[in-house]
């Protein structure tokens, strides 16, 4: 009933100045809009299986994303500018070290060691790395334009580049590839159906499920545009830099999936979170930077996407880290460890910079 009532709040509020109690509560809709949108992901993924499944949930997630930073960017204000920018690095950043970092610290506080194929997931890491250079790096090295500003050139060549890049990854990881992104255990082999799920939705409860989470989304993208002026208000109330908007955004998004991620390491499925932390990551770049690039033929103002100093350092360290993590194969929580606290040192530094 979730995605009907939210479509009635939006009725309900849409063109209006809705008062601090109503606020309140079209915020606690919105909330569960986002989570029964990828409860609804979910369903839909079990129907098609892995590693369809991951894909499903991380392309549902990223449309809310865009969702959210377009309404917010077309809504104006101090900030806008570089929103995009802040909202996806903090995706990247959310996911690589907070989705990732959580689930191979619970997975290995239960399990002792977690296993995963790290072919698979060396692959995706490499897309995801490949796709935040070229689309948030390499703005603040170039010089077309002054500042860290891609021309509609540039612009347009990443938002190509992010697109193709995307779409070989998603080819590997469905077709010719499959295999390396399905759960394994401690010996390598591959786990095809570990036999703790739930019996497939019927057809028909897939595609009901499919008609609400097209109905959660659409309720998501026009609550997100009348709750705009309040997350804006919190922020700079909280005294917190403008972009922090991006993370607050980036952290609602991606909660109901972190808890996924979380389930699936529990049960030592270690491979479907990293699945669903890394596929996210690339999602919200391979598909949120050319929306905003065709966004931005209408948005009125500058784009900004090239990060600033301390962010690259983060991002650097992050790669890094990550490789380290993702060649054994396997983890202990230490892994996970440090991951959660290269993630604290970004919400650190994204409110004290």
């Amino acid at each position: 009933m979730v995605p009907v009532l939210a479509v009635l709040a939006l009725a309900a509020t849409w063109g209006g100045k809705p008062g601090p109690v109503l606020v309140a509560v079209v915020a606690v809709i919105l909330g569960a809009a986002v989570l029964a949108a990828v409860h609804h992901a979910e369903v839909v993924a079990h129907r098609v299986g892995e590693p369809y499944g991951s894909l499903v949930l991380a392309v549902a997630v990223t449309v809310i994303e865009v969702a959210l930073i377009v309404t917010l960017m077309v809504s104006g204000g101090p900030g806008t500018e570089t929103l995009a920018r802040d909202t996806v690095f903090a995706a990247a950043m959310i996911t690589i070290n907070g989705i990732a970092g959580l689930s191979l610290l619970v997975g290995a506080i239960k399990h002792g060691l977690v296993s995963f194929n790290a072919e698979g997931t060396g692959a995706a890491l490499a897309t995801v790395a490949s796709l935040a250079t070229l689309s948030l790096v390499l703005p603040t090295f170039t010089t077309a334009r002054p500042g860290p500003e891609f021309s509609p050139g540039q612009l347009t060549f990443a938002a190509i580049a992010s697109l193709a890049l995307y779409g070989m990854f998603v080819l590997t990881q469905t077709v010719r590839h499959r295999d390396f992104f399905l759960p394994v255990t401690s010996e390598g082999s591959i786990v095809e159906d570990d036999g703790e799920h739930a019996e497939p939705p019927s057809n028909r409860t897939a595609l009901l499920s499919l008609g609400l989470l097209v109905l959660a989304l659409v309720a998501v993208v026009g609550l997100a545009k009348v709750e705009s002026p309040t997350i804006e208000a919190g922020v700079a109330a909280a005294g917190f830099p403008q972009s922090f908007v991006g993370v607050v955004i980036a952290l609602l998004v991606l909660l109901p999936e972190t808890l996924a991620a979380v389930r699936a390491a529990q049960r030592n499925r270690i491979q479907i979170s990293l699945n669903l932390a890394l596929g996210s990551a690339m999602a919200s770049i391979g598909l949120t930077i050319p929306a905003i690039a065709v966004a931005s033929i209408w948005l009125d103002g500058p784009l900004t996407l090239g990060l600033g100093a301390t962010q690259m350092v983060l991002f650097a360290l992050t790669v890094l880290v990550s490789v380290l993590t993702v060649v054994p194969g396997r983890a202990t929580r230490l892994q996970g460890g440090v991951h959660l606290v290269l993630l604290a040192a970004f919400l650190f530094l994204s409110v004290n910079p």
